[in-house]
């Protein structure tokens, strides 16, 4: 570890009074497994979106496959994504440094 001391739950929940989470808490116990499935499913589609968003506006000229790849990169990393997806093309690798 570097060193530093990680935040505790209350430090990283500051805007959530301990009322409301307790109903959060609540909620997640008696929740059924299929809705916090679908919770974190949820959750991944967002990041999803948001990821995508941010490379389009990175990368306004891109097309879809190109930001698939990019996608992939993020997630996966660059090793992993080139195994799986292969190398960027020219015209990838130009708008990456540029």
């Amino acid at each position: 570890m570097n060193g530093h001391k990680l935040p505790t739950w209350r430090e990283m929940h500051m805007d959530t009074s301990p009322a409301v989470e307790e109903l959060q808490f609540a909620f997640y116990r008696k929740a059924p497994a299929w809705k916090k499935w679908q919770l974190v499913n949820d959750l991944n589609d967002t990041a999803y979106t948001l990821m995508l968003s941010g490379l389009r506006r990175r990368h306004p000229h891109a097309t879809s496959q190109e930001l698939r790849r990019y996608l992939a990169e993020a997630i996966l990393g660059s090793l992993l994504a080139e195994r799986v997806y292969g190398p960027y093309l020219n015209t990838q690798k130009d708008s990456l440094n540029g």
